[in-house]
């Protein structure tokens, strides 16, 4: 099989990014459709329209304040065919990156991200998730390249509140392990081919920058206020995390996201918090040492991740309910990701009993 690495054209980051916009824009045309919330919109339009000016780039707002369904993303297409454009501008969170991916699918236009928070790893990655009307998942979709270019302006992601950079923390962290699990199980990375040394790399160095940096960057949050610690953790989040997993691939913590989606108080949470949740799991499987296990929970509890079902938001639960979550995990293809060290596919038994088994580590 064949190893494939992959990433976006260009990373660029920095306190004057937004400033610089309009030429990294003009690389990849004059006309771009501007994929925006309106809030977002509020908070930067009149710094973008000036950048654009001046490197003569037109822009056409559409405005996206719904949900990545199948009937959000055609109300989006359709209004972009009113327009010619060259490219796409997808600014903001996951919800308004992933609707400008998928209209750069259809499309096959160059797609430019620009986050304004760090809650995930979506601007450097080339694939996007679409749900149902329940918010549970119902299909990934996948770019024949990477973005273009990948705008990280941090002295505006340094505004957003804490609770967005957690989020993208949460996410950011599992990387290391699902890498390494899908290394040594022989699986397959987001290309649909052998996991690429790279990636690994990239994994394991982003947990170390988190674990170095994340506590006194999650103090920063909210302020403004861009530090060395704040500067190399979104580094970390946004860049070292997307190509850590689309190369190095992913295991059970995302694949748990399938599970977790479908079950109350859990399926209301983040996708960092589900996660971050099935990060626990997963290394309760492994059989991780007591050492491993008590650093990393206090690292959760101090910095206010879930540590077992209570803390995801699932007021009670029993074998049926766990079994709603096992079930849909082991379908999911990163499930295929693991290796056990009895040998083996992980079975349903196996996952509940781990599921367990952390409700006993984490009080």
């Amino acid at each position: 099989m064949n190893l494939v690495f992959g990433s976006p054209g260009r990373y660029v980051q920095g306190t004057e990014v937004l400033a610089q916009a309009g030429t990294y824009l003009s690389h990849c045309g004059r006309r771009a459709v501007v994929v925006i919330d309106s809030y977002v919109l509020g908070l930067i339009k009149s710094r973008l329209d000036e950048t654009c000016a001046q490197a003569e780039v037109e822009l056409h707002y559409v405005n996206f304040d719904g949900e990545i369904t199948a009937d959000g993303i055609a109300t989006l297409r359709k209004a972009a065919a009113q327009i010619d454009f060259d490219m796409i501008l997808a600014v903001g969170g996951g919800k308004c990156i992933d609707a400008g991916k998928a209209l750069a699918h259809s499309s096959g236009r160059a797609l430019v991200t620009m986050p304004t928070v760090a809650s995930n790893d979506a601007p450097t990655s080339k694939n996007y998730v679409v749900y149902d009307a329940h918010h549970q998942l119902s299909e990934v979709g996948h770019l024949l390249v990477s973005p273009r270019y990948v705008l990280v302006d941090t002295g505006l992601i340094a505004q957003a509140p804490r609770q967005f950079l957690l989020a993208g923390i949460a996410d950011a962290l599992t990387k290391k392990f699902e890498a390494e699990q899908c290394f040594k199980s022989g699986g397959i990375n987001m290309f649909g081919a052998r996991p690429a040394l790279s990636g690994l790399a990239l994994a394991r160095e982003c947990y170390q920058v988190i674990r170095q940096h994340a506590e006194p960057a999650l103090a920063q949050a909210g302020s403004g206020e861009v530090t060395p610690a704040f500067d190399h953790l979104i580094e970390a989040v946004l860049l070292m995390s997307g190509l850590g997993f689309e190369s190095g691939g992913l295991s059970i913590a995302h694949a748990m996201t399938r599970g977790l989606s479908k079950i109350p108080g859990a399926q209301q949470q983040v996708h960092g918090w589900q996660v971050a949740y099935g990060l626990l799991v997963q290394l309760v499987l492994e059989d991780r040492d007591a050492v491993l296990m008590g650093d990393l929970l206090s690292f959760y509890q101090r910095i206010g991740l879930p540590r077992n079902l209570a803390e995801l938001g699932v007021s009670s639960f029993d074998e049926a309910l766990l079994m709603q979550v096992a079930e849909p995990t082991l379908k999911a293809p990163h499930a295929r990701n693991f290796a056990l060290l009895s040998g083996g596919p992980l079975t349903c038994a196996e996952l509940i009993a781990a599921m367990r088994a952390l409700e006993g580590l984490a009080h």
